[in-house]
């Protein structure tokens, strides 16, 4: 297809002329911000809309292969300049909209952010969707319109406070409704034998009704489709209840239902919340696949060949319960024999694990999933009874009264892949080593991206526009031309101009939090960050305490030389993990203190901004002096914040984890700061009894700190407030902050001096950004399209009409 064409700036004013006043009513005098938003978006999408049905008139038109992606996350961040960027209306739009008499930035800051994710999960599954889109691969994605996404983050004295998130109290400009697309998702009742058929009676039942938000890629070549479920009664309202004054009665289908897709991640610490994650998971699972059965049926009639057509991936085990939904569906629905359909559902599934942390492989209570879905309980008994046969009975389903979906997930894929290079290795040698035996060669890589559209181009115009003034603009769908720049490393006026663009990002991230927050950053200053999910494997804690070792060394050493940061650190825990809001309450606690006194304010700074999204991230990112990539090694799977920092011109001081193993091969040992031990050693120091104690021991410095810390220097009003948390590191210590404490504060002081030869540090930022490119979204899709689902690009195909649904 070729590029969409773009209309001059009178033709695109007087197309939000339009719609302000036939969309929203008003006429531009008394229009409000809210409605300059609504009709700049209606505008642009209206130019979304002809590639978008294009797109799906050639895939029926070729009877091309599908990709449908299973998330329950999706964090798509605001969609005005995604969108802008992509169909290349930038520029247009801010004319336009100046014309107009408004300002283009303050009208897409009015957007929100639509946070229907809890971090790399969901804007994983994101810049997926974009890249899907960019190279012309038709793609569904397939999630939950969730009512609330992941809650809004507020301290009070300190403390995380969660309240709901409320982006759907505001019309959601982007997505159509789908009304005709619904699906009937059943719950509970028990199940029959009639002869030679099973039967399910469900005792409950709830509608999947379609939402369709278009997905543009790069220059308006191709869209596809992000299709999210919203849960509704199977019974609009039952009158007969109401009228004997049952009222609870006649609204309970109506709350069952919104209940489910009311809240991304409730609390599982509960048996209800447990049951509600798993209806969760069923029901968007469930109405996925009924609706790609559909589609299949529309242009096929053999269910055999389902699997060249149709490509699942499973984003992680949410999904998981796809492989006997599927099952159910071709045995129960078709027809099928239990052994075809278990292989004619593996020919269509595939599952990324992301996690080696047992915790995060979901495991559900055998008799919650004999309650919730008894069909499918008796199917996953079928499936591991073919995987016995297959395979052997080391690897069990079923274990210790619970069900593991993870395993579950493996027997279920034909491919099963890692995020990383050495979380490939990792899922081979730990936590699937047994089912890699049993099935080798299931296992293979695909090392995550980030789409470059998003991540650079459009968040830091300052680089971007020295890049296109470098080696053109063709770089944006083909990253690793980036490379091209090695050649300016070295060219005075080219590291100017980069520092100069750091600069401009740096002043505006000080200029949105002074505005926002009442903050005041110094920004000659190093800004350090480490924005993430808090997780005690992330390490935040050990961020903190080096922050706390160099506020020691400078108030100890007033006349020595120090290069001032500015340590900024955001990200929220989720509402359960005790420990994790520990932690955020101790940095509040301790940049309280830090940033009160006069010693060292100048020279040390600690900043953690409230409610961490996608927006702020990409305010956050460019602005980034230091990128802090420092999780125990083996227990991050990938990572792609250490991607777009490296992009970004951030050098990275971290661990062998993740993709910080591929990164530093890109940009060279030499280019970064790695310290600490390695997976292996990990293991191997885990077996050590008092490792922990005895790291606290050998370092006066951190143990310093942990007594600051435990008799309540940076919490006077409660002394003992943080004793537990030290008692717990000293005494436990999984993740190992205490032992790779002093080689991380000896790597923090390399990069100090690092940073105080300026031109040396610019030079080691852009050359960060001119070998990373191998990092795209786009180069992970192409490795998904060849060596997991075999599909192929269909953007240079012919068109017959069909509907887009």
């Amino acid at each position: 297809m070729p590029d969409q064409s773009i209309p001059d700036v009178n033709e695109f004013s007087a197309a939000i002329l339009r719609h302000l006043k036939q969309s929203l009513g008003k006429d531009a005098p008394h229009a409000s911000r809210y409605d300059w938003r609504m009709s700049l978006s209606l505008a642009l999408r209206d130019m979304v809309v002809d590639p978008w049905f294009e797109s799906t008139r050639r895939t029926y038109e070729a009877r091309g292969k599908r990709v449908y992606y299973l998330s329950m996350e999706f964090l798509i961040g605001r969609l005005i300049e995604d969108v802008a960027v992509n169909l290349r209306m930038e520029d247009v739009a801010q004319e336009a909209m100046a014309a107009l008499g408004q300002d283009y930035a303050a009208v897409v800051a009015d957007e929100p952010d639509a946070a229907l994710g809890n971090g790399g999960l969901g804007r994983l599954a994101a810049c997926f969707m974009d890249s899907l889109a960019t190279l012309g691969i038709p793609a569904y994605g397939y999630g939950i319109r969730y009512e609330h996404g992941l809650f809004e983050q507020h301290f009070e004295k300190g403390r995380q406070i969660e309240t709901a998130e409320t982006w759907l109290e505001q019309r959601h400009v982007w997505e159509f409704e789908r009304p005709e697309v619904s699906y009937p998702i059943r719950f509970g009742g028990h199940v029959s034998e009639e002869g030679d058929k099973t039967i399910w009676h469900p005792a409950e039942t709830v509608i999947a009704s379609a939402y369709d938000t278009p997905v543009v890629g790069w220059r308006g070549r191709w869209a596809n489709t992000l299709r999210l479920w919203a849960a509704r009664p199977d019974i609009s309202f039952d009158l007969e209840s109401f009228n004997r004054g049952d009222y609870l009665a006649a609204s309970a289908p109506e709350a069952l239902a919104r209940t489910i897709s009311r809240v991304l991640y409730p609390d599982d610490t509960t048996d209800i919340g447990k049951e509600l994650r798993l209806k969760q998971e069923y029901f968007f699972t469930s109405a996925s696949l009924q609706d790609l059965i559909r589609r299949f049926l529309s242009e096929e009639d053999d269910l055999e060949t389902l699997a060249d057509h149709v490509a699942i991936q499973l984003n992680d085990t949410h999904p998981a319960i796809a492989g006997p939904e599927l099952v159910r569906i071709l045995i129960d629905e078709h027809g099928f024999e239990v052994s075809r359909a278990i292989a004619v559902a593996r020919g269509c599934l595939a599952y990324t694990n992301h996690t080696l942390l047992p915790e995060a492989l979901e495991r559900w209570p055998e008799d919650l999933i004999a309650r919730v879905l008894p069909r499918h309980h008796r199917i996953i008994q079928l499936i591991e009874a073919a995987h016995f046969a297959e395979a052997g009975d080391a690897v069990r389903i079923f274990e210790h009264g619970e069900v593991k979906m993870g395993e579950l997930a493996f027997v279920m894929a034909h491919r099963v892949n890692g995020v990383s290079a050495l979380h490939s290795d990792l899922v081979r040698e730990t936590v699937f080593a047994d089912l890699n035996a049993a099935y080798p060669g299931r296992i293979i890589n695909q090392t995550n991206g980030i789409t470059p559209r998003r991540w650079l181009y459009s968040c830091n115009p300052p680089l971007r526009n020295l890049i296109n003034d470098t080696i053109g603009t063709a770089w944006p769908d083909d990253l690793e031309q980036l490379q091209g720049l090695n050649a300016h490393l070295d060219d005075a006026a080219f590291i100017d101009r980069f520092q100069s663009a750091k600069d401009a990002n740096k002043a505006r991230l000080a200029a949105w939090l002074h505005d926002r927050d009442g903050v005041t950053l110094n920004t000659d200053a190093m800004f350090d960050v480490q924005i993430k999910r808090i997780h005690e494997y992330k390490r935040q804690l050990m961020n903190l305490l080096e922050t706390v070792a160099l506020w020691n060394e400078i108030r100890d050493n007033p006349g020595a030389h120090q290069t001032p940061r500015v340590k900024i650190f955001a990200g929220k825990a989720a509402p359960g993990y005790v420990v994790a809001k520990e932690i955020i309450h101790l940095i509040n606690d301790v940049a309280t203190m830090i940033n009160a006194d006069p010693a060292t304010r100048d020279l040390l700074q600690v900043v953690y901004p409230e409610n961490y999204n996608v927006s702020m991230a990409e305010l956050l990112i460019p602005a980034t002096d230091l990128s802090e990539q420092i999780s125990t090694a083996g227990k991050e799977a990938s990572g792609t914040g250490n991607m777009k920092f490296a992009l970004n011109g951030a050098p990275t001081i971290g661990t062998l984890d993740g993709a910080n193993v591929e990164i530093r091969e890109c940009v060279g040992a030499e280019n970064f700061f790695l310290f600490g031990l390695t997976a292996a050693q990990v293991a191997e120091r885990r077996l050590e009894p008092g490792y922990a104690a005895r790291a606290v021991d050998a370092s006066p410095r951190l143990g310093r700190v942990l007594e600051q810390i435990r008799s309540g220097v940076f919490s006077p009003g409660q002394k003992d407030r943080y004793a537990g948390l030290v008692a717990g590191l000293i005494e436990h210590d999984y993740f190992l902050v205490t032992c790779d404490f002093d080689s991380y504060f000896d790597t923090q002081r390399t990069v100090d001096a690092a940073f105080a030869d300026h031109r040396g540090w610019t030079r080691l930022a852009a050359l960060n950004t001119a070998r990373v490119g191998w990092f795209s979204s786009d180069r992970t899709i192409s490795g998904y399209a060849r060596d997991i689902w075999n599909v192929s690009s269909l953007s240079g195909q012919g068109s017959t009409r069909r509907d887009v649904a």
